[in-house]
């Protein structure tokens, strides 16, 4: 008994690798509830306990998110206190920025590496629009993380409305505006079709 998986998903896999990231993206929408429902927020740091596993399988600086993230959810726990979950999207956007930011100088980015997983010949254009991509996240997550840490000093409303729906809908917006971009320059003709 001991010895069978716990959950198994078609393909064999773990159904855990699924909900342990998806307990890191509801745990601002959990703050919500909990903020409305009057329950004590520090309770949302048993959620984040999971996470500490989540370093299988990630490389470099994002590999550290889950074990990092999984520490403010002990410290909130230890001190009853949810202090320390209001740094939680700081300390992700500082993740992901010096992550993306870190790729810019490597002979890859990161948006580099997730294309070539679609695309293995990449052309250089394409090669030049990632890296152009990668800075952008890279503005985006100085933006958000800024905005993240000044909510840590608001009132609890102010925290939940922009990291629990604001937030997110600004990362829909970027994801969905880069698609269409996307789209457009892999229409455009290159140099030397247009002579052709």
């Amino acid at each position: 008994m001991l010895s069978m998986p716990i959950c198994k998903t078609a393909d064999g896999r773990c159904a855990l690798k699924l909900v342990i990231p998806l307990l890191g993206i509801a745990l601002p929408l959990l703050f919500w509830v909990c903020y409305w429902q009057g329950w004590p927020l520090w309770l949302c740091g048993f959620l984040l306990l999971p996470l500490a596993w989540r370093r299988n399988g990630i490389g470099g600086l994002l590999g550290w998110l889950g074990p990092c993230v999984a520490l403010l959810g002990v410290m909130a726990l230890l001190l009853r206190s949810s202090v320390s979950l209001l740094y939680y999207p700081v300390l992700v956007s500082t993740i992901f920025l010096l992550a993306f930011a870190a790729s810019l100088f490597q002979s890859q980015t990161l948006v580099e590496r997730l294309a070539r997983r679609f695309d293995p010949e990449l052309p250089p254009e394409g090669v030049r629009y990632t890296r152009k991509v990668t800075f952008a996240w890279c503005v985006f997550f100085v933006v958000n993380g800024g905005i993240a840490w000044w909510t840590t000093a608001q009132s609890m409303t102010v925290w939940t409305l922009y990291n629990g729906l604001i937030s997110y809908v600004a990362m829909g917006v970027m994801f969905g505006g880069e698609w269409l971009i996307r789209q457009r320059v892999m229409r455009r003709p290159s140099p030397l079709e247009s002579h052709e």
